[in-house]
């Protein structure tokens, strides 16, 4: 007889005490919590007796059964027990489902930036991610408790994707610069939550160039943010900074974030409005 896979369920600390507080109240009889998945992927969680054919699945030290059609279904099952519109109960997130996004378990620790705070946050090798945004060389990624953030290119191979550089061919020497060229480069630095450039969301405020002593060109670019509150300030100005470094005959770069007007979705593009759905 084929032996069963051993899935991967996750439990958080919220759903591991709101079973030990049900097994408390109500005279279980020593039954272990089961975990029930039905082929149209419905999850649901009940005290059971143990079956011969159960498979036993260890959640730091809390067993969960399940039999073996619902085991070959629920391999990255996450349960959580949060407060919903109902009041409160168990979530249960399962990938598997079709049609759900696929899951990234990291290759190896790395920092990401909190979506929209900017806070900085420590990811964690084995962590499950899913990515709902990848422009620009980052990624947007959504945590298993339910957070965005913010993964920068160096750090793709967290990911499991290969680290591109960023890189331009050189077409001339510094007297063959052109500001167009910096405006190219910022089409590249990317909002986390929409998938629409900075230069067509309207956040480029001003964006000169001049000539300095010993060849090359110093770049000043005024930026804003499409709120007062946003904290991802700091990630899109080093992002734009080191996006515009790279290119042929600039020799400085100076990007400050501005307030002064107030971004509104006037200062939108064509483009950035049709991708959006704003008319």
């Amino acid at each position: 007889m084929k032996t069963p896979i051993l899935p991967i369920v996750r439990i958080s600390d919220a759903a591991r005490k709101a079973v030990q507080d049900a097994s408390a109240d109500f005279d279980v009889g020593g039954d272990p919590l089961r975990l029930a998945i039905s082929a149209r992927f419905e999850s649901e969680l009940f005290f059971d007796p143990r079956a011969a054919s159960d498979v036993a699945v260890d959640c730091d030290g809390l067993t969960i059964v399940l039999d073996p059609p619902s085991a070959s279904r629920a391999d990255g099952v996450s349960i959580d027990f949060v407060d919903g519109p109902n009041g409160p109960g168990f979530k249960i997130d399962n990938p598997n489902k079709p049609g759900t996004p696929k899951q990234i378990e990291l290759t190896r620790d790395c920092e990401a930036a909190l979506i929209p705070s900017g806070e900085k946050v420590h990811l964690s090798q084995g962590e499950r991610v899913v990515v709902t945004q990848a422009l620009g060389g980052s990624f947007t990624v959504k945590t298993d408790v339910g957070f965005l953030a913010r993964i920068a290119a160096q750090d793709a191979d967290a990911l499991g994707f290969e680290v591109k550089q960023a890189t331009l061919e050189e077409s001339g020497d510094a007297g063959s610069f052109h500001v167009d060229r910096v405006m190219d480069q910022l089409k590249t630095v990317f909002d986390p939550e929409m998938p629409v450039n900075v230069v067509d969301l309207g956040l480029v405020y001003a964006c000169e160039a001049h000539p300095i002593e010993g060849g090359g060109h110093r770049v000043e670019i005024k930026m804003s943010m499409t709120a007062p509150g946003c904290g991802m300030g700091d990630v899109l100005k080093e992002d734009a900074r080191a996006k515009v470094q790279a290119v042929p005959g600039v020799a400085e770069v100076d990007v400050e974030i501005v307030w002064e007007p107030p971004w509104d979705k006037s200062r939108m593009s064509e483009a950035a409005r049709l991708q959006l759905g704003i008319f």
